[in-house]
């Protein structure tokens, strides 16, 4: 499995940081998956996320709704609305 330049690195960190939980979750997805075998692993590793995050991620794009649907947490949110 191919590792991104560190140059690329960066920049997916930088767009990884500015995104919502959700949208983050689904960005690593798609990365992951574009990588093959491994991508899981290498992406939760760049990103520090638990490769069940990157899971989720994927079933969120294979299904046919958002099921999270217009809810999008702030950064910082701890539930207590």
């Amino acid at each position: 499995m191919e590792h991104y330049d560190a140059c690329v690195e960066k920049r997916m960190k930088r767009l990884f940081r500015s995104l919502s939980e959700k949208d983050r979750r689904r960005y690593a997805a798609v990365e992951a998956d574009k990588l093959g075998h491994g991508g899981t692993e290498y992406i939760a590793a760049l990103f520090a996320l638990d490769p069940k995050t990157i899971r989720q991620g994927l079933a969120d794009l294979d299904a046919p709704e958002d099921p999270a649907g217009g809810r999008i947490r702030k950064k910082g949110a701890d539930g207590d609305g």
